[in-house]
């Protein structure tokens, strides 16, 4: 069947779609990198170029202490949801039982419902436990409408594993934590890492959900900058947004050379 030739308009049209998506998703990040370099502090207008905002942030007290605050909350739930998730998907994947389609059908519903839903339920829960707000009941939260992200990432990484090879685990003697330990475990690590990521940037910059379960001395950096907004959001905030944002690209880059360095040794094993 003889293909239809691109036609020059065709061509330009493509490209120039292509173009403006890219700058509807990129011109926000931009501008912030740009106004992290801006002299006035009220960063509504370009007043000329310094880079004193990437070392005054190191001096703002509360500013630095937010930070921490969602670092540490960050890794935290980052480590609950995975495990929990990972075991979650390795088991709905390799078990059946009772109810095993409920539970399947349950785990999406913190990733399609809305977060002030969620916020105000777990606030309600957390309030009958009589439970005191703060980092735990954040970190917390954030684990439970983190878990499912894990599960999904993980399960697509358990489709492409060739259960073949814990059958011939066992039957040279590993038992099954060993078998998860030495074998699948390494085969979907890719997974793994993906919804480690994905966790830990969802908790980095909640807002809503934060907002519902906070406490006295549990600022989180969103909610930080987004009660800056009344009075005006500094370079300084744009200059520390900018460092995460250089941070997070180095950290997936890494993480994506890993998988696509696994993938061509696994591409080489499968032609020997």
């Amino acid at each position: 069947m003889e293909t239809k030739k691109e036609t020059p308009f065709s061509f330009f049209l493509k490209n120039l779609y292509i173009v403006l998506v890219f700058l509807f998703l990129y011109i926000p990040i931009v501008v912030v990198v740009i106004f992290s370099f801006n002299v006035s502090k009220l960063n509504i207008l370009w007043k000329g170029f310094t880079i004193k905002w990437y070392g005054s942030f190191f001096l703002n007290r509360t500013l630095m202490d937010s930070l921490w605050c969602s670092l540490i909350i960050a890794v935290l739930s980052t480590a609950i949801s995975t495990v929990v998730g990972t075991l979650g998907a390795v088991g709905l994947k390799k078990f059946n039982f009772k109810g095993k389609d409920f539970i399947d059908q349950l785990l999406y519903i913190p990733v399609v419902i809305p977060e002030v839903v969620l916020g105000v339920a777990l606030l309600c829960i957390y309030s009958l436990l009589k439970f005191p707000l703060g980092i735990g009941t954040i970190t917390l939260s954030h684990a439970t409408f983190c878990i499912p992200f894990v599960v999904i990432s993980v399960r697509a990484s358990l489709a492409g594993f060739d259960e073949n090879l814990e059958e011939a685990a066992m039957d040279l003697g590993a038992n099954r934590f060993t078998t998860f330990m030495r074998v699948l475990l390494p085969s979907i690590m890719p997974g793994v890492m993906s919804g480690a990521l994905l966790s830990f940037s969802l908790s980095l910059d909640d807002v809503i959900i934060s907002f519902f379960v906070t406490g006295p001395g549990s600022t989180t950096l969103p909610l930080k900058i987004y009660s800056m907004v009344k009075t005006g959001v500094t370079p300084e905030v744009n200059a520390l947004s900018t460092i995460i944002m250089f941070v997070m690209i180095i950290i997936i880059s890494i993480n994506t050379g890993i998988q696509v360095r696994k993938i061509k040794a696994d591409s080489r094993k499968a032609l020997l």
